[in-house]
């Protein structure tokens, strides 16, 4: 789900100049996607269904990758895993425009049974929508495509990316490696990252964040006879309370967030260990430092208090930097904006610009042209066991993405640095 918000509202009646979407959009080719999509609505739903029942939580893809892989060389593309897992396929040589959509799952299933369809045809289990809409999606757009004949008056490929670590402490890891690393990443030109489901919102603002394990230690002992000693616990707990009173409201938008909290073996000890997990995010890359700042001041502040109330055993600290996600934006007159504008008012979605975390938050901050959109139907319960999709509207959000994607090939979209 999306984070932070601009509030902006894109006008349904403003193609930029120079785009004709009703001319594209006829073109017979296209024409026969567009229908393509609503035609085999049964087909993606079965497919999407498949592929949510394959576990792939956030560094353990290599199933759920092994078998997107087969699926693309079924469907007659040139399909590869790079070395850090991601699977991609491409029809052309490049430069390439490159639709992408993350393989793994915060929670995954425990069994097949644990994706289901309700009565009223609503997917339900861990990982449908974020992210089953967005693989989904890849796999839709490589049929399609295969089975419309080419599309004229392209200059670039396109290139299909099911990329790994995503969510949480996978801190992007995929789309890092892909933009960075690979060869094909390099000749991309435009990304479009299929994200959940919902129309609504078109990501050009990448939310930075920075995540941090704070580890505290000391000798531990029994909690009457050794009372006294140093406590990791207490000091955690002192150095989360200093550092949460810090609340960075007002603009840029900000939050901090301590996610988990563990330490300790029983009631009646003092405990060895406590760690904690702190999630820091913004819209600015130097609020970021600031916040950085204030929680290694908290720490520090913990520590030296409880080893001043300590008769012995003193506790020391570790502060590791587990994820850092860079804070960047698109110019507002950006071409990929231009397009995703005309392709919304000609298809009546109404979307509004937001900020939030992404694989686009990569892209974007090396500079190319790159957003992030939902790939049609409804979701919600991201990150939980009751997660749901109705994919009623989906040929909508397919329709948004192969548009956009034609746009996109036909003219190239930026210039690489």
């Amino acid at each position: 789900m999306p984070d932070c918000y601009t509030g902006k509202r894109m006008a349904l009646n403003a193609s930029p100049a120079g785009i004709n979407l009703n001319e594209v959009a006829e073109a017979r080719e296209v024409r026969e996607c567009l229908q393509w999509f609503t035609r085999e609505k049964h087909w993606i739903n079965e497919i999407h269904l498949q592929l949510c029942r394959i576990p792939a939580p956030t560094f353990l893809e290599g199933e759920r990758a092994a078998w997107f892989a087969d699926q693309f060389r079924d469907l007659g593309w040139e399909a590869s895993m790079d070395r850090a897992g991601n699977v991609v396929a491409t029809l052309g040589e490049g430069p390439y425009v490159a639709l992408t959509a993350h393989l793994d799952t915060v929670i995954a299933p425990r069994s097949k049974e644990d994706i289901s369809v309700e009565a009223d045809g609503r997917f339900r289990g861990p990982g449908v929508s974020d992210n089953g809409a967005g693989l989904a999606a890849l796999l839709a757009m490589a049929r399609a495509w295969k089975s419309c004949g080419r599309i004229r008056d392209l200059q670039n490929g396109l290139a299909l990316v099911a990329n790994v670590g995503e969510e949480g402490e996978g801190n992007l890891a995929g789309m890092r490696h892909f933009c960075r690393q690979s060869p094909i990443g390099r000749k991309v030109e435009a990304f479009v990252v299929v994200d959940g489901a919902n129309t609504d919102h078109v990501t050009a603002r990448a939310l930075g964040s920075r995540r941090f394990e704070v580890a505290f230690t000391g000798p531990g002992g029994h909690s009457w006879s050794d009372y006294g000693l140093g406590n990791p616990v207490h000091a955690l707990c002192r150095a989360m309370a200093l550092f949460t009173e810090n609340r960075p409201d007002g603009a840029p938008k900000s939050s901090v967030n301590v996610g988990l909290i563990e330490g300790g073996s029983s009631v009646n000890a003092i405990a060895q260990t406590a760690r904690a997990k702190v999630d820091i995010r913004s819209e600015s890359n130097d609020r970021i430092e600031e916040l950085v700042e204030m929680l290694t001041a908290s720490v520090d502040r913990a520590r030296d208090l409880e080893n001043q109330r300590a008769a012995a055993g003193k506790v020391s600290v570790k502060v590791k930097e587990i994820g850092s996600r860079p804070a960047a934006a698109l110019p507002d007159n950006a071409a990929i904006l231009q397009y995703i504008r005309a392709v919304d008012a000609h298809l009546g979605i109404r979307s509004r610009l937001d900020c939030s975390s992404t694989d686009a938050n990569v892209p974007i901050s090396m500079g190319v042209p790159s957003i992030a959109i939902g790939a049609g139907g409804l979701g919600g319960g991201a990150h939980t066991t009751q997660e749901w999709y109705r994919p009623e509207g989906r040929d909508l959000g397919l329709k948004r993405i192969l548009l956009l994607l034609i746009l996109l090939m036909r003219e190239t979209a930026g210039s690489r640095r």
